[in-house]
């Protein structure tokens, strides 16, 4: 499962990046027993693993979410409630 201590250092989407680029080279594959790090086994990695274990439907989910930014935005919102987040994203120096 992904896990990150985005709270205390920002957003990971560098670290999400780069595991989605990053591949096991073959020799390490063959001589350690690795497997190949596909497209589908990344999917599991990034949430199909949590959600499996916290048993959400994820097809469902999905067919909840907004197919557009804005209105993804506006239900961002909503969840939030009145009072501002202040939330900080990405390195921050005090």
């Amino acid at each position: 499962m992904w896990e990150t201590d985005s709270i205390w250092y920002g957003t990971p989407q560098w670290q999400i990046e780069a595991f989605r680029r990053f591949q096991i080279l073959e020799k390490l594959q063959e001589n350690y027993n690795y497997p190949e790090l596909t497209k589908n086994l990344k999917a599991k990695v990034f949430g199909l693993n949590a959600a499996k274990l916290f048993q959400v439907d994820v097809e469902a989910t999905r067919k909840d979410l907004p197919k557009d930014y804005l209105g993804h935005i506006k239900m961002a919102y909503l969840e939030e409630g009145l009072t501002p987040s202040h939330h900080a994203y990405g390195w921050v120096r005090s």
